[in-house]
């Protein structure tokens, strides 16, 4: 089953994929309209193959701003979407990165990608079969 694991920001989204046990980080979307960032997500979806979405969702308003997110974007896209806890996983995911040597700027241009990916490999560790 391919999944596409989604780290919400409000300007830009992180994005990863798995078809498997293991996730690794596809791109970063940056956005202004969530309307045309569905339109972007729905290409992916078909262009990938995915068959579910995991959104990764934190606390407090963010969370709130998130559930706003996954309710615009469930309407467009026909694939199953879950949410999965993502505390943590921006920071998880620069501690990684700099653990693998990866220089500053690539980390910076990827570190929602990365996060996505943190947070898609831990949704797969509690639910691969």
């Amino acid at each position: 089953m391919r999944i596409l694991g989604i780290d919400y920001g409000r300007r830009k989204i992180g994005l990863a994929i798995a078809d498997g046990p293991l996730a690794e980080p596809l791109k970063i979307l940056r956005y202004n309209d969530i309307k045309i960032l569905s339109e972007e997500l729905e290409k992916i979806i078909n262009k990938e193959k995915i068959e579910k979405v995991v959104v990764g969702i934190s606390e407090g308003q963010m969370a709130d701003e998130t559930k706003k997110f996954i309710s615009v974007i469930s309407h467009k896209l026909s694939v199953q979407i879950e949410t999965f806890d993502e505390t943590l996983t921006t920071h998880e995911a620069q501690e990684l990165s700099i653990k693998a040597n990866i220089k500053r700027k690539r980390r910076k241009e990827l570190e929602d990608a990365y996060a996505a990916c943190v947070m898609l490999q831990s949704y797969l560790e509690i639910n691969y079969v």
